[in-house]
C-alpha cells in the first residue's frame, strides 16, 4: 500500500511540473521610430502587429485558454489530498456521568477533557467517467486553437486599419503638394501681373485678383496640413506611439507608380478559395464549432457510471500528536457511481450543449456566407477603381494641358483673368481626383487581401 500510494505522489508531482505549451510566435525585430524619417506601410504594420496594445490583449487571452487545457488535462492524473486534524472534546455532566459508568463496568478511566489526532494522505484517481474528461480535453484544445485564430484575426484587422490610416494620410500629404502647388501659381502670376502693370500693361485688378487666389490657396495649405496632422496622430495610435512630433518627424513614403500587377483584373475564385482556406475568422468559428461538439458529447457523459479508484494512509491519536507507525492504517477502494435521478438536470445539460453546438454550427456558415460577400465585394471595389485610375489619368492630362493653353491664352491678352482661374480651379480639382483614385486603388488592394484572410 505504500508503495502504491507514492507512485501515485510521484505521478502526480510529475505532471504537476508540467505546463502548457504555448504556441505563440515571438514577434520579430521591431523597427526603432526614432531612426525612421520615411514610413513605409510594411514597416508601419511590423511596428503595429508587434506594439499594438489589442493585440497584446490578444496574446494574453491564448495564454488563459493554453492553462485551461491544462486544467482540463489535469482530470487525467490522480488527486492527492493531505489531511489533519486536532480537536479537544469536554464531554457534558450527563454525558460524562453515562461514560464513567461504562468505563467502570470494563474497569477502564475516562479522561475530560480529551484530545484527539488524525493524520493521513489519500490519493484518488479516476478510472472511468463516462469518456467526460476527455471530450472536456478536447473541447479545451479547440479553444485555445479558437483563441489563437482569434489572434490572428485581430492581426488581420489591425493590418487593415494601419494600411487604411497609412493611405489617408499619404493622400492627405498630396494635397498638401497639390495645393501648395496651387500656390505657387497664383503667385507667380500675381508677379508678373505686378510687372505688367509697372509697364502699362496690366492692371490693378488683375493683381488683386491674384491675390485673392493665392490666399485662397493658402487656406487649402493649412486645411490639408491639418488633415495630414490628424491622419498621422490617427496611425501612430494604430502603432501604439504616443509622440506629439509624429506628424512633423515623420512621413509616409511617395506614392510609386502603379504596377501591372495593380492593374490587372483580380481572379474572384483565387481570392474566394484562399478566403475559405486561410480567414482567420473562418478558422476560429470551426474551432468553435468543434469546441461545442466536445462540450454536447462531455455533457452526454453524465449518463455513465464514475469509476474511482483510492488509497489512503492514515493514523488516529489520542491524547497527543506524537504519531508512532501503529497509529496508521490503509485503505484501498474501488467506487463505483451512477445517477440514476437528479430531476432531469442531465437531461437539461444535455439539451442545452446541443442547442449551443446547433449555434455554432449557424454561426459558422454565417462567417463563411460573409467572407464570400466581402471578397465579392473587395473585388469590386477593385475593378471599379481601377477604370476610375484610368479614367483620371486621362482627365488630370487633359486638364493640365487645357490649363497651359489658357495661361498662354492670357498672357498673349486672347482670354480672360475669369478663364484662367477657372482652368486652375479645374487643375486642382483634377489632380486631386487623380490623387485619390490611386490611393482608392492601393487601399482597394489592401482591402481584397484582407478579406481573403492575409495580414498584407
Amino acid at each position: 500500500m505504500k508503495k502504491l500510494i507514492t507512485a501515485f505522489i510521484g505521478l502526480a508531482l510529475a505532471f504537476a511540473a508540467v505546463g502548457p505549451a504555448l504556441c505563440i510566435e515571438a514577434d520579430a525585430d521591431i523597427p526603432d521610430l526614432a531612426d525612421i524619417r520615411v514610413l513605409d506601410l510594411d514597416t508601419a504594420k511590423k511596428i503595429a502587429l508587434a506594439r499594438n496594445p489589442t493585440l497584446k490583449a490578444a496574446a494574453h487571452r491564448v495564454k488563459q485558454a493554453a492553462w485551461r487545457v491544462q486544467q482540463a488535462a489535469s482530470a487525467y492524473l490522480p488527486r492527492l489530498d493531505a489531511n489533519a486534524q486536532a480537536s479537544r472534546v469536554e464531554l457534558s455532566d450527563s454525558a460524562y456521568t453515562a461514560t464513567l459508568q461504562q468505563a467502570q463496568f470494563f474497569n477502564a478511566t475516562v479522561e475530560d477533557p480529551e484530545e484527539y489526532y488524525s493524520a493521513g494522505i489519500t490519493a484518488t484517481w479516476r478510472m472511468f467517467d463516462g469518456f467526460a474528461r476527455r471530450f472536456n480535453h478536447a473541447a479545451g484544445k479547440y479553444a485555445l486553437s479558437a483563441s489563437e485564430h482569434s489572434r490572428a484575426d485581430a492581426r488581420r484587422l489591425i493590418s487593415s486599419a494601419v494600411a487604411r490610416a497609412y493611405h489617408g494620410a499619404m493622400l492627405a500629404r498630396e494635397n498638401v503638394a497639390i495645393a501648395k502647388a496651387d500656390q505657387a501659381f497664383f503667385a507667380r502670376q500675381a508677379e508678373e501681373a505686378g510687372i505688367r502693370r509697372e509697364i502699362g500693361t496690366g492692371s490693378l485688378s488683375d493683381v488683386l485678383n491674384f491675390h485673392v487666389g493665392q490666399n485662397a490657396a493658402k487656406s487649402n495649405v493649412i486645411s490639408a496640413k491639418q488633415s495630414f496632422e490628424v491622419a498621422m496622430f490617427g496611425l501612430a495610435a494604430l502603432l501604439g506611439v504616443q509622440d506629439p512630433d509624429f506628424a512633423e518627424r515623420i512621413e509616409p513614403a511617395r506614392m510609386n507608380p502603379e504596377s501591372v500587377k495593380e492593374i490587372t483584373e483580380p481572379n474572384v475564385r483565387d481570392f474566394i478559395q484562399s478566403a475559405k482556406a486561410d480567414r482567420p475568422d473562418i478558422l476560429q468559428a470551426e474551432a468553435i464549432q468543434n469546441a461545442a461538439q466536445a462540450q454536447f458529447k462531455s455533457a452526454r457523459g453524465e449518463y455513465f457510471p464514475t469509476i474511482d479508484l483510492s488509497a489512503g494512509y492514515t493514523g488516529d491519536r489520542t491524547g497527543d500528536a506524537g504519531f508512532e507507525a501503529d497509529d496508521f492504517g490503509t485503505t484501498l477502494a474501488a467506487t463505483i457511481k451512477l445517477n440514476l435521478f437528479s430531476g432531469g438536470l442531465t437531461r437539461a445539460k444535455v439539451a442545452e450543449a446541443r442547442a449551443a453546438n446547433n449555434e455554432a454550427k449557424s454561426n459558422l456558415l454565417n462567417v463563411r456566407i460573409q467572407a464570400v460577400n466581402e471578397v465579392l465585394e473587395a473585388t469590386a471595389k477593385v475593378k471599379s477603381t481601377q477604370a476610375e485610375l484610368l479614367l483620371q489619368h486621362e482627365n488630370a492630362d487633359l486638364v493640365s494641358r487645357n490649363r497651359d493653353l489658357v495661361e498662354n491664352e492670357y498672357r498673349a491678352g486672347q482670354a480672360s483673368l475669369v478663364t484662367l482661374k477657372q482652368a486652375q480651379r479645374d487643375l486642382v480639382t483634377a489632380q486631386s481626383r487623380l490623387a485619390s483614385a490611386r490611393v482608392n486603388l492601393r487601399q482597394a488592394w489592401q482591402e481584397l487581401y484582407t478579406s481573403a484572410g492575409g495580414e498584407i
